[in-house]
């Protein structure tokens, strides 16, 4: 089996660049995001030019609550995919995977972040259907600023949220002297956690899944924290499908073993508490967790396996 690696020459002669992989949550390919992306033959060359560096993953617009640009991530290599012919599995490097705190739209008035798909009259050219593309390092800076910004609160206390606020452009991230300053910022934990709990809170409606609580303080934010299902401490990624909105005491019940949930998202409670009618008072009504709008949002039943065996006090 043929492996690209970083700094091994393609079998193209191409070189390293930063790329779009477009990806539906509904997807028949077997795709994780943070893991592998599987693609066609017809994409290996543009895939191949992406290896050893970044790519940003897009959903199109015709998902349903369509996020847009949502992710980063740092390809590998690619391998062919052993399980079928003509596919190849672009595999993400460990760590690298980061999902934007805020959602970078496609399109909106005051343009497109990915300027390379529009042809020479302006208009959107058919290169922007291509699910593996090449971009310009201006495309891939103009999206992670608006995908990574920290001046704005996690949710305005307001429900009208502006599409130009969305597409504004704020200085958000520092100047890059190189490739490495970017990956050593991209990794850090600060950023990681920032990113995590928006992503998580905005998913969640700021509301604790367990208590169905939404209390804002006075300053307009959540009393509502961002909780790993498995631990960073114990290989958990980074992602929204291993993370949950939970109250300050509902997350610390759930480090501890005390609760816990099924692949069925029912809230299940340890025999080992010692008052275990006190967190079936604190559990919302229905005795499930709250979901998330989107589908492909919800917890991912591998990291939930994961609590419920090594956490969980049964």
């Amino acid at each position: 089996m043929v492996v690209i690696v970083p700094g091994s020459p393609s079998p193209m002669g191409t070189s390293m660049a930063k790329g779009v992989f477009i990806f539906r949550p509904d997807s028949v390919y077997e795709d994780v995001p943070s893991e592998q992306y599987q693609f066609p033959a017809n994409y290996l060359s543009r895939a191949q030019q992406c290896v050893g560096d970044w790519i940003v993953y897009l959903e199109p617009t015709k998902v349903r609550y369509s996020k847009g640009y949502f992710a980063i991530a740092k390809v590998q290599a690619i391998i062919p995919d052993p399980t079928m012919q003509n596919m190849f599995i672009a595999i993400i490097e460990n760590g690298t995977y980061l999902e934007f705190g805020s959602a970078v739209p496609f399109r909106g008035p005051l343009g497109l972040p990915e300027r390379s798909v529009l042809n020479e009259v302006g208009k959107v050219s058919g290169r922007a259907q291509s699910a593996v593309r090449v971009i310009p390092p201006a495309d891939f800076d103009r999206i992670i600023d608006l995908g990574l910004r920290s001046n704005a609160p996690l949710l305005p206390r307001v429900d009208d949220i502006s599409t130009a606020e969305v597409l504004s452009e704020p200085d958000a991230l520092p100047y890059f002297a190189s490739e490495r300053d970017r990956s050593e910022y991209l990794g850090s934990r600060i950023v990681r956690d920032r990113n995590f709990r928006r992503i998580v809170l905005t998913a969640y409606d700021e509301r604790c899944a367990i208590t169905s609580l939404k209390l804002i303080n006075g300053g307009g934010r959540a009393e509502v924290e961002a909780a790993h299902i498995q631990p960073v401490e114990n290989n958990g990624p980074d992602i929204l499908t291993n993370g949950i909105a939970l109250s300050g005491t509902a997350h610390w019940m759930f480090d501890r073993g005390l609760i816990s949930i099924d692949n069925d998202l029912r809230i299940l409670v340890s025999r080992q508490t010692n008052d275990p009618s006190a967190i079936y008072s604190v559990i919302n009504k229905t005795g499930y967790l709250n979901r998330p709008k989107r589908e492909a949002d919800k917890p991912h039943p591998r990291f939930l396996a994961w609590h419920r065996e090594n956490q969980f006090k049964y």
